[in-house]
């Protein structure tokens, strides 16, 4: 009787053919080209909250890896893919072409968000002539754009003094897409559209409430929009008093 062939099990460590791993980054081998990095390395800077308070331009993404260790990202869906009959479905990438005289020549784009949960969130835009560079470039501007957000307890349902939700009520607008985000109580969730609460989840918000008006079919404009507002309520005057009743942080939350 023939024996019945078993394959091998593969390895937890090995990746699929043709799929390349996440590189750890490795702070022994980063070698500084801006003098904010040298001090970085050098330890004259030891926490993100110097850089992003102080408004120092940050030009290099190892930055970011060294001070800010357990980020993680995900790649919003902004653009749509072919399918039957005219119709199509979400896809991660943004497909454009052009027409020229030798044929068409497409290129891609990609929003990806990066962030720890606590406090820290960032989206970057990348666009190139392949997927995989696009997707590189987006983390690398998405780091670049790493916001510092103020969390809180701005609901009067709840006023419960923990930095689950948002402080106070803020609105953005880019192109013809106005976003507004508003406190909401524990157990509300994050109700927002779904890929923008990836950013929120991401940010360390765990209730919300939000609205949008305008043409948010566009989907670059609106997550934009969305992003803006987070970094509006960061430049909002809050009166010191309302710190401790809101239960209102900057950044990183203590023990999370």
């Amino acid at each position: 009787m023939r024996e019945k062939y078993i394959p091998a099990r593969k390895k937890v460590d090995e990746a699929p053919r043709g799929v390349i791993l996440k590189k750890e980054f490795d702070p022994e081998s980063w070698k500084p080209i801006t003098e904010l990095g040298r001090k970085v390395k050098a330890g004259e800077i030891k926490s993100i909250d110097e850089i992003l308070d102080r408004g120092m331009r940050i030009l290099e993404p190892e930055i970011i890896d060294f001070l800010v260790p357990n980020l993680e990202q995900d790649v919003l869906f902004v653009g749509q893919s072919k399918g039957k009959f005219g119709g199509g479905k979400k896809s991660i990438w943004r497909q454009t072409q052009k027409k020229t005289a030798e044929g068409n020549k497409p290129k891609f784009a990609s929003l990806v968000v990066v962030g720890n949960r606590n406090g820290y969130v960032g989206i970057g835009f990348g666009k190139a002539k392949e997927t995989m560079p696009a997707r590189e470039k987006a983390v690398k501007n998405a780091k670049l754009n790493l916001i510092k957000v103020r969390r809180g307890c701005g609901s009067w349902e709840c006023v419960c003094g923990e930095p689950h939700s948002i402080p106070v009520e803020a609105s953005a607008r880019v192109g013809s897409v106005i976003f507004q985000l508003k406190p909401a109580p524990k157990g509300a969730s994050l109700s927002a559209e779904k890929e923008f609460a990836k950013i929120l989840a991401l940010a360390g918000i765990k209730d919300i409430y939000s609205r949008s008006f305008g043409q948010t079919r566009t989907k670059l404009n609106m997550l934009k929009a969305g992003f803006k507002a987070l970094q509006n309520i960061a430049q909002m005057k809050i009166p010191p008093a309302y710190y401790q009743k809101g239960g209102v942080i900057e950044g990183a939350k203590e023990n999370a």
